[in-house]
């Protein structure tokens, strides 16, 4: 893949771009292009026949496979929009170092606040 930008490496720039309503929305679109319109979640059918849409086209079946055994936090065999949402992030190094950045800001900024009460 040596040259092509994966999705992954989008992501932060979508969110720099969108702010964090506009990124999750964007995940939203996302979603309900891979997912399995009778079911509402995305099955590995629906992920092999709609990934074109998102530039995924690539992905062998093996990846096809491993992405839903990542993303399938409660073992249903399929992706809800949240486990999915989650997925992309997990994906994206940058956003989840930035996530975990803010966070632990956040974690220290109320424990700060409750030390000075």
């Amino acid at each position: 893949m040596a040259g092509k930008i994966g999705f992954e490496d989008l992501l932060p720039v979508m969110a720099n771009k969108l702010g964090g309503e506009g990124l999750i929305k964007e995940l939203c679109n996302g979603f309900e292009l891979l997912m399995d319109k009778d079911k509402g979640v995305i099955t590995l059918d629906s992920l092999r026949r709609n990934s074109a849409l998102l530039g995924l086209q690539d992905l062998k079946e093996d990846e096809l496979v491993s992405m839903m055994k990542e993303g399938d936090l409660d073992g249903d065999g399929a992706l809800s929009q949240m486990e999915f949402c989650v997925l992309m992030f997990r994906l994206s190094p940058d956003l989840m170092a930035h996530s975990w950045a803010l966070l632990q800001q956040d974690l220290q900024h109320e424990l700060d606040h409750l030390a000075s009460k």
